[in-house]
């Protein structure tokens, strides 16, 4: 499998395609997005953090809750088609905003039924 591949509840991901299993049809190209906003006190005390060093805790919280926002996107996508999967997923981010006070994780990926 991919360095991301995971499944649950008869349904899979797998940012590669998936060579052992038996697809009956290709049902198209699916995708989920999210954005989040800067905060005032994300913003400060990454600005600390910028200086002293370490993690931006903060930061990694918002993007990671972005980012399993977009999959759920996503996969509510897919299994609107009838999907049992989705190979070849596919992550970006993009800072957004006149200031770049915005983040964008959109992910894509082709949506397959099983055989």
């Amino acid at each position: 499998m991919g360095w991301f591949s995971k499944s649950s509840n008869n349904f899979f991901l797998s940012t590669t395609a998936l060579p052992d299993l038996r697809r009956e049809q290709v049902l198209g190209v699916v995708n989920g997005e999210a954005i989040i906003g800067a905060n005032i006190f994300r913003d400060m005390f990454s600005s600390v953090r910028d200086v002293v060093g370490g993690r931006a805790g903060g930061y990694e919280r918002a993007l990671s809750g972005a980012r399993d926002a977009a999959l759920e996107d996503m996969i509510e996508a897919a299994r609107d088609m009838g999907a049992d999967g989705v190979m070849g997923l596919d992550f970006d981010y993009e800072v957004l905003g006149e200031t770049n006070g915005m983040m964008m994780v959109a992910v894509s990926g082709t949506a397959i039924k099983l055989g």
